[in-house]
Formats: C-alpha cells, structure tokens, sequence
C-alpha cells in the first residue's frame, strides 16, 4: 500500500530541531523525499541520522546548511532540490525564533534592530521563498504551510512585542497569499502552535537543560495556562502540519489556521503570562 506522501516532494526550513525536525521525520517516514535545512551543521546532522534511524533511505534525505534569511540560501535550498529530486511538492515554512534584545530591552524599550531580525527571520525570508518557489508548486499543485504562533494573538504579551508583530502579519500575509495561489492549485494554511518543548524559549533565555525541563513541566502542570495539563510535543505539531500538507485528507481547507495549544488561547493572556514566569 502507497504510504499518503509517496513520491512527494517537501521542502522543511528549521528543520534542524524541534517541530521542523518532527515534521520531516514524519513527512519521510510516510513517504515523502525530503530537504532538510538549518544554519548550524552539527544539529542538522543529528535530523539527518535521526530519520535514517526511522527507515527513511539515505537518498530520499537532501540536507542543506543554509540561513533562509539570506538569498543565496533561499535559492540553495530550492536548486538543490529540484537537482537531487526533480521537483518541490511541499512547503514547510517553519524557520523562526524569538531573537532577544543584546542589551537585555524587552517590552517597547526592545531595540530597532531586534525588530528588523525578528521580521527578517519569521516573516520575510517566508515572503522570499514563497515567490522563489511558486512556479515549481504551480507544476505540481503544491501545498504551503506556514508555522506561526498563538502569540500572534489577539491576546497580547508584552515582553517580546516583535515576535508577536511578525507572527501577526505572516498569518495575514498566508492568507492573502492563500487567495492568489489557489488559482494556480497551491494550497496555503497556518499552524499555530502554543506551548511546545522543544528548547525554542529556553535557547532565547539561556537556560540550562535542566532549569528548561522544568520551566516546561511546570507550565504544562498549569491549567490555568494549558488546559490540557502538558506542553505540547513537536510531534503533536508535526501531525497538524502533516495534515494540512496532505491534499487528500484536507483538500478544501484554504488560507486557514490550525491552533494546537492544548486550550491555550481558550484562557491566554495576563494568566498565561504570569504562569510563564513562575515557572522560570
């Protein structure tokens, strides 16, 4: 039996960790050849065993050392590829991250230039390859899925505003962008997720593995913050991700958000907040 992503091709940007990890590991374990992608070598590689650990063959792994943010990488990503697979299917705009002020600012006092590599990061560089990559989803009737965040709101959370600002306006942007490539047969949604330990928080604060673990069980535990009682795991998100990517099992959903928080946003704001701090 034909597993749902066989014979297809997928593209997932930070996939050197976390939920960009779970999803390609997903993608190819059901099927799909995949590129995998990420600016530091080292943990790219531990996403390119970590699939050959689950099965998936060594010719179906493309892994690029690439920073999405730049030109260059964008089209290495897109070349290669088309090079080694002769065709893109799949979209996984997952690259992301809260940058942290240098000077240690948050709220509005958080610098300029945080702002501008916050935007650069997690909402042009989607902007960038969703133009590069059009014409070859086009050819294949392609799907795109953008990895947000329910800190996009329209709950607000004061500390980090940029991140939130730029996750606002990529899921704006998805579904603009939703309504002018479905006339080519591209099919564009959002994931939003909330709470997921994957070190994406702790790698912007610093913390050790340790004081993370417990920053993750300690939100998790707090129903007023996440209904369900426990972080979510990437592969919670990869499985949302992996639906919206798959044309047979959602084929008229377009240009729509998926929340997968746990019941987050049911109670977010000043509780969520406040529950975050506590556990840090």
């Amino acid at each position: 039996m034909a597993q749902r992503f066989t014979d297809e091709v997928a593209i997932v940007t930070g996939s050197s960790n976390g939920i960009g990890r779970a999803t390609a590991i997903l993608l190819a374990s059901e099927g799909a050849k995949v590129t995998i992608t990420g600016r530091n070598a080292e943990r790219l590689e531990e996403s390119r065993q970590a699939l050959l650990k689950v099965g998936v063959p060594s010719g179906h792994i493309n892994s690029v050392v690439a920073d999405v943010t730049t030109g260059a990488g964008q089209d290495v990503l897109i070349d290669s590829t088309l090079k080694k697979f002769g065709k893109i299917n799949i979209l996984i705009n997952n690259a992301g991250a809260l940058i942290v002020d240098p000077e240690g600012k948050t709220n509005t006092s958080t610098g300029v230039e945080t702002c501008l590599k916050t935007f650069q990061l997690n909402f042009q560089s989607v902007v960038e390859m969703t133009q590069k990559i059009r014409p070859h989803l086009a050819n294949t009737h392609g799907e795109i899925v953008n990895v947000s965040s329910v800190g996009a709101g329209p709950a607000a959370e004061n500390r980090f505003p940029y991140y939130s600002a730029a996750k606002a306006a990529l899921d704006q942007y998805s579904r603009n962008t939703a309504i002018d490539l479905i006339p080519d047969g591209i099919r564009v949604n959002i994931v939003q997720p909330g709470f997921v330990a994957t070190g994406f928080t702790t790698a912007a604060s610093g913390m050790s593995p340790d004081a993370s673990a417990k920053m993750y069980e300690g939100i998790g535990a707090n129903t007023s913050c996440i209904p369900a009682g426990y972080c979510g795991r990437p592969e919670h998100l990869a499985s949302v991700i992996a639906f919206l990517a798959d044309r047979k099992a959602s084929e008229y959903i377009v240009g729509q958000t998926i929340i997968a928080d746990g019941g987050t946003t049911l109670v977010r704001g000043r509780n969520v907040a406040l529950a975050t701090r506590r556990a840090e």
